[in-house]
């Protein structure tokens, strides 16, 4: 199976480099299984409450794609929302997301 490395930079600024992610899975459910500060996913991915907000840096939003309207209504509701805005629990891992680096939103 192959395996990808992301980065998330936590709200106080630390980088959490994480190596040999599988791509079967949502970039949420790697945050939260690594302890990332910040993505505490309270839906666990239902897409319903925006704590896993991240913001995508502008070379990976056009691999990463835009919000579906689901996605869009959610982040609506959250707080310090930005034009790259993302819920981590809609982001599927895949092979080409090798390097993403993400920042993970204030609450």
């Amino acid at each position: 199976m192959a395996t990808i490395t992301v980065t998330f930079v936590e709200p106080h600024g630390g980088e959490r480099v994480i190596s040999d992610v599988n791509i079967d899975q949502s970039l949420m459910e790697v945050g939260r299984a690594n302890g990332v500060e910040g993505i505490t996913a309270d839906c666990g991915g239902a897409c319903a409450c925006a704590t896993c907000h991240v913001y995508i840096p502008a070379e990976w939003q056009a691999i990463i794609g835009e919000p579906d309207d689901v996605e869009s209504m959610t982040l609506d509701m959250a707080p310090n929302l930005e034009p790259n805005s993302r819920l981590s629990c809609q982001i599927q891992l895949r092979a080409e997301l090798d390097g993403l680096k993400v920042n993970v939103a204030p609450a």
